[in-house]
């Protein structure tokens, strides 16, 4: 059953990182990885957010295993840096990365410090 539910969340998920990374890169129209970006700190935020609440395993397997592991993406972060790299394009690289591993971190914290602030 858990497999089913972490399938049926990344089902949801992995589509809605591919339409937000298009959206947000079409929108932005830059060689940076602003999409990318956005899905793995909004991904970081809602993970931040489930551990923060009291959920339980089933939930925790649909929603943070499937939505969020499919939703982010570090494979993609890791080659986005690697081709900004390769292209010449070193400090826009070295910003990507610690800009994803700041802002993920950081969203993460808050979505988990909202998260125990509205369960009291």
């Amino acid at each position: 059953m858990t497999v089913l539910l972490i399938a049926l969340g990344a089902a949801i998920g992995a589509p809605l990182r591919y339409l937000t990374d298009r959206a947000v890169q079409a929108r932005l129209g830059s060689a940076f990885p602003w999409g990318t970006l956005t899905v793995n700190v909004v991904g970081s935020l809602l993970l931040g957010l489930l551990v923060g609440l009291p959920v339980g395993p089933r939930l925790g397997a649909l929603l943070g295993t499937g939505l969020c592991g499919a939703l982010t993406t570090y494979s993609t972060f890791g080659y986005e840096t690697l081709r900004l790299a390769r292209a010449g394009d070193r400090l826009p690289a070295l910003a990507n990365a610690v800009l994803s591993v700041t802002a993920g971190l950081a969203a993460a914290t808050a979505g988990y410090a909202l998260a125990r602030a509205a369960t009291g």
